[in-house]
């Protein structure tokens, strides 16, 4: 019996089928961007702790490098990518992130959170806020200042993080008011308007998105983090996305929404296209030749130094 590799099927299904193939290969490249947008080794140093129950609500945490009594480091808390339902806070950071943000004085922190189908969209919302909530009771002991932290994330994470900044009922449950964080930057996402992104988005990703938010347009609206830019929202956003056409509409639309609402934002347009950017703008975040890291360093410097 003769045996094809994936390459030689991709092959015969591009000559049978331009369409198809085409079809073939923007899944595959769907599943490798939700399990690979940040892929690297775990960097050393980090101390997990449990801000939960469950076995998925667990973080790592990394001091800053020096801190003192009189100024304690800030905080960056990094939230993964997956589609909601995979991915790691042990290998979607980037390689560069941790030792970055170190050598800026701040002291980083990379969750988990319960997983679809498990867990809702909802539920891993309230993990994130958790998560803050978590680390700020611990601020003392684990030397950093708890009025100086920003919620990062990426895609998905994105996401999360521009709904916990936006819908304050997450944070209302921890026991936080919409200052526990100084701001929020989403990397790359594109599901800010999730009505419109599941009917204009990428259709190969649109089982990804039904099994997320449902087929409920009320839910999917509830899930939305422009249609909660009204007041109150984390105090700024820094909104980074790459040249995708949903990524950038879906951005601009919620920089919109904000600005509108009285709330101080920043979007910025970086190079890289599709998918390969998509991952890029995660991996390459903290190299210092990377043009978003610059960015992002002087929105923290200003947002810290308020």
């Amino acid at each position: 019996m003769r045996r094809f590799s994936l390459g030689a099927v991709l092959a015969l299904a591009v000559i049978g089928s331009g369409v198809e193939a085409q079809g073939l290969r923007e899944r595959w490249r769907a599943r490798m961007a939700e399990g690979q947008q940040g892929a690297g080794q775990k960097a050393p140093g980090g101390q997990t702790m449990a801000y939960g129950k469950d076995a998925s609500q667990v973080l790592d945490y990394w001091p800053a490098a020096t801190t003192s009594e009189t100024k304690k480091a800030p905080l960056i808390i990094f939230v993964h990518g997956g589609g909601w339902k995979r991915g790691s806070k042990d290998n979607a950071t980037g390689a560069e992130k941790v030792g970055h943000y170190h050598g800026l004085g701040y002291a980083f922190a990379s969750i988990n959170y319960r997983l679809v189908p498990d867990a809702t969209v909802e539920q891993q919302a309230q993990d994130v806020a958790d998560a803050v909530a978590y680390l700020r009771g611990k601020a003392r002991v684990l030397g950093f200042d708890p009025d100086r932290i920003v919620l990062m994330g990426h895609s998905a994470g994105a996401h999360l993080v521009a709904l916990a900044g936006t819908d304050m009922r997450y944070f209302a449950r921890a026991g936080l008011q919409p200052d526990a964080v100084r701001g929020v930057i989403p990397l790359d996402g594109a599901a800010y308007d999730v009505p419109r992104q599941m009917a204009e988005g990428n259709r190969f990703m649109a089982g990804t998105y039904e099994q997320a938010f449902g087929t409920d347009p009320a839910r999917q609206k509830a899930l939305s983090p422009t249609f909660h830019a009204e007041q109150p929202n984390a105090p700024g956003f820094l909104i980074l996305h790459v040249d995708r056409a949903d990524g950038t509409a879906q951005s601009e639309e919620l920089a919109a929404a904000l600005r509108k609402a009285g709330t101080p934002v920043e979007i910025e347009a970086l190079e890289g296209q599709g998918l390969r950017g998509h991952m890029q703008i995660n991996r390459s975040m903290g190299d210092p030749d990377y043009p978003g890291t610059a960015i992002v360093d002087r929105w923290l410097k200003r947002v810290f130094d308020q």
